[in-house]
């Protein structure tokens, strides 16, 4: 079953509908995985950032653990290197308590544990400068007991109180920024992997449309080789009953043509009588309109005759109307002997020749040389193509074109008739340009009918050449086609099959 309009136009739509899913889901997946991979980072960052801080405050803590311990070796045993090991620790304290206060400047909790931590840090510095200055002045004994003191006081306290408030927000933040992290990384893979099932489905529905499509074309071509094979066998068949009509039509016409000629010859003959025997009648009738009352007839033709008014017109519509018959007695001979020519030119087999257009060309303007010189026109042969076709039928068709070209050009101005060519595709097209009358636009189909002429009817013709010269070139596979204006020229435009061979003889007939 054939497609319909409307089944391909739905057919087209989903296709259409499935395209945009494909790429709405290719959308939604990648601004979503841009998204939260962003999201993502930012997570990991907090839970990093966390995990940072909670480092400081075990630096800061250490720090001041490390100068407490230090102070107190020195005090014990005087070793040089512990009291190098206090001073870096205390030079080391402050800045991470900056950094500290840096890293949580953006949370407010963070921000007023830092508050409380800084006093009781600079007191604990304040206790290591004057443990260090009493050592420095040798006076041991003041130096342990502010060491004692700083012991018992409540500074060391504070700092462990405001760095365990500090380390239990960062554990609070971490466990929850850890839960974003997870959910964010749980979400991009959801996203990653719906999205990848959502491709893979309109993968498979594509793969599926488009094997139902190729299934639809091949059920579509096996259908049309189905139905060129048996329009094929019609077209023979039917080219047989035409060529058959064709031939049974050449024939009727040859024989009406033929049987025609017969009564034609027979009135020709009749009309000739009756001109002969017109002298007798109207001399008859003069002779009888002469003779006096109960005299003699007098003999006709003896000179004395003379016609009366009223007989003397009838003589003349009389050789008027033998006149009208002998005319158009010509004008059918004529018609007659044209269509003999059609039918005997239908019946011509073509023979298929290489032809030299251009000496083709130039042997026609030859023969109308005489008749140009009279018009004042002159013919011009630019390049022409040369084919493989009829020699005799391309004489016919450019003879009949150039000399109307020629009969056919204003008194008024200079003949110039132009014969051109070109190829295009395998076809040779040739064009017959002429400055003269013109054709009017509602007679440039007419004037390619049978017996049918157009314009002032001052040439003689009989309305055959151009419907001869179309039909020659139909059976050369060509087509021909006129562009003219009145007063402004006429260009036939002739398309012929540059290599006419054997297959393309019968196309027409």
């Amino acid at each position: 079953m054939a497609a319909t309009p409307d089944l391909r136009r739905r057919r087209a739509f989903w296709q259409i509908l499935l395209l945009a899913a494909g790429l709405l889901v290719l959308t939604v997946i990648s601004a979503g995985s841009v998204y939260l991979v962003n999201k993502a980072r930012d997570d990991n960052a907090a839970v990093i950032h966390t995990i940072e801080v909670e480092n400081q405050v075990h630096a800061l803590l250490l720090e001041i653990r490390r100068a407490e311990s230090s102070a107190s070796g020195f005090l014990l045993t005087r070793g040089p290197e512990l009291w190098t090991d206090h001073q870096t620790a205390v030079a080391a304290i402050l800045p991470h308590l900056e950094r500290l206060a840096e890293l949580t400047k953006d949370n407010p909790a963070q921000t007023e544990n830092v508050r409380k931590l800084r006093p009781a840090v600079e007191a604990r510095l304040d206790q290591f400068a004057r443990e260090m200055n009493f050592i420095q002045q040798r006076d041991f004994a003041s130096a342990t007991a502010l060491v004692r003191e700083a012991a018992a006081g409540n500074t060391t306290g504070a700092i462990r109180d405001a760095a365990d408030a500090m380390l239990r927000e960062e554990q609070r933040l971490f466990t929850l920024r850890s839960a974003n992290a997870d959910s964010s990384q749980t979400l991009a893979a959801s996203l990653t992997g719906i999205g990848s099932g959502l491709v893979v489905v309109l993968a498979l529905v594509s793969i599926w449309l488009v094997r139902r499509s190729a299934q639809l074309r091949d059920e579509a071509e096996a259908r049309l080789r189905d139905a060129n094979v048996d329009l094929e066998t019609t077209v023979d068949e039917r080219t047989a009953d035409l060529r058959e009509a064709n031939d049974e039509i050449q024939r009727f016409a040859y024989i009406v043509s033929h049987d025609l000629r017969s009564p034609l010859v027979n009135i020709m003959g009749f009309t000739s009588e009756l001109e002969e025997l017109r002298n007798d009648i109207f001399g008859r009738i003069a002779s009888l309109t002469q003779v006096p009352a109960g005299g003699p007839p007098i003999a006709p033709g003896d000179g004395g005759e003379t016609l009366e008014a009223q007989d003397k017109q009838l003589s003349q519509d009389f050789s008027e109307a033998l006149g009208f018959i002998k005319s158009s007695i010509a004008k059918m001979d004529r018609l007659i002997s044209a269509i003999l020519n059609l039918t005997r030119e239908g019946r011509r087999a073509f023979e298929p020749v290489r032809i030299d257009m251009r000496e083709l060309m130039e042997a026609i303007a030859a023969t109308v040389a005489h008749q140009a010189a009279e018009a004042n026109a002159e013919i011009r042969i630019g390049e022409l193509p040369d084919i493989t076709s009829d020699r005799l039928a391309l004489e016919q068709i450019f003879s009949n074109l150039i000399d109307n070209a020629v009969k056919y050009l204003r008194n008024d101005e200079a003949g110039k008739i132009t014969v051109r060519g070109r190829t295009k595709l395998g076809y040779a097209i040739y064009e017959v340009a002429d400055n003269g009358r013109g054709i009017d636009a509602k007679d440039h189909q007419r004037i390619f009918d049978l017996f049918r002429r157009a314009g002032t009817q001052d040439k003689p013709g009989q309305g055959i050449g151009l419907a001869h010269v179309r039909a020659l070139v139909r059976r050369l596979g060509g087509t021909m086609s006129v562009s003219s204006e009145l007063n402004q020229g006429s260009t036939f435009t002739i398309t012929l099959p540059i290599n006419w061979n054997a297959s393309k003889r019968t196309r027409d007939r």
